[in-house]
């Protein structure tokens, strides 16, 4: 009895480290690829899982990650694993020196946002997916580099990102991964390029205030010169509707004067026809008279040279001044 008991708790315990051995337990977002006799046999999604111990047994993963370390120094470490995790990956690549189209060497340091969608593709064709990834990145972003100018460069970090990550993810997609995205964290010229760089930086914004100090002055002068040449045309219409308005007061004055000469002249010629004279002799006398009086005012002596006719004219008017002293004498009636 006791050679069967000990064999039965033997084999207790064998089928109990059996189970252990064969019971697998795969946390959330991880994965696991089983081979079975050295092939590939089954990928566990999480959860608890058994498989056969000593035929069945999890791939070991053996990846290499270049880091950085606190000093700057950059140093390699390996990772050996039997899980793959399946969440977003950040893998932080060190600064490394590339050459721009017109020769300037520049430092760039990029991060890469990958994950695992195919586990099987990731452990069976590529043997260090880090270490592939970091290098793909590189060499590429190289060759992107190399296509651009170093002020191209440092404006187009999105169209860089964008053509960078199309690149990756298309060359990755044999290896079970998504590219999500790739950012360049930063670009560091040289020295003496940053110093000229500054120096064109400072010319630029000088150039600039100048241009906005010229425009403004361009600007004030140009308000200025509105002002002032509406101010003229205002002016202009001002004196245009005072000419018009002295034009018209002096027109409607000759108007009245002419009508209150031509009833002086209606009353005079009336009564000179009532006394049998004629009153266009009258008129001319008048004329003449006038004539006369501003000729010979002023400072200076002037010699007047009377025409001819006017002694007949005086003499009519003689006769006139003779006719309206009778009629005025007699009793100071008006003409009629």
């Amino acid at each position: 009895m006791e050679p069967l008991i000990a064999v039965l708790v033997i084999l207790i315990v064998f089928l109990v480290v059996f189970a252990v051995m064969g019971m697998k337990l795969v946390p959330q977002a991880e994965t696991m690829v089983i081979e079975r006799l050295g092939r590939y046999h089954r990928t566990l999604e999480s959860g608890l899982h058994v498989i056969w111990p000593v035929i069945d047994k999890p791939r070991s993963i053996n990846w290499r990650y270049l880091v950085t370390a606190p000093d700057g120094r950059t140093l390699f470490t390996h990772r050996t694993t039997t899980r793959i995790d399946l969440r977003e990956t950040v893998y932080d690549f060190p600064k490394q020196n590339v050459i721009t189209r017109d020769n300037v060497a520049i430092g760039i340091n990029a991060v890469v946002y990958f994950q695992i969608t195919e586990p099987k593709r990731s452990v069976y064709e590529i043997a260090n997916l880090p270490d592939a990834i970091e290098k793909l990145t590189q060499t590429t972003l190289r060759n992107i580099i190399g296509e651009l100018d170093l002020d191209q460069t440092l404006v187009s970090r999105d169209t860089i990102n964008k053509k960078l990550g199309v690149i990756l993810d298309e060359a990755t997609h044999k290896w079970g991964v998504k590219v999500n995205r790739v950012e360049l964290q930063d670009i560091q010229p040289p020295a003496d390029i940053q110093q000229a760089m500054e120096k064109q930086m400072r010319a630029e914004r000088d150039r600039r205030a100048i241009i906005l100090e010229a425009e403004g002055n361009k600007q004030s002068q140009i308000l200025y010169a509105e002002g002032v040449r509406q101010a003229d045309i205002n002016k202009a219409e001002g004196e245009k509707q005072a000419a018009i308005l002295r034009a018209e007061g002096e027109a409607e004055a000759m108007v009245r004067i002419a009508q209150a000469e031509a009833a002086s002249i209606a009353q005079v010629s009336g009564a000179l026809v009532s006394q049998n004279a004629d009153p266009t002799a009258y008129l001319i006398a008048m004329r003449y008279i006038e004539t006369l009086k501003s000729m010979t005012t002023g400072d200076q002596a002037r010699t007047v040279y009377m025409p001819y006719e006017a002694t007949g004219i005086l003499g009519a008017m003689g006769t006139m001044k003779d006719l309206f002293g009778g009629a005025g004498g007699a009793a100071g009636k008006p003409l009629s």
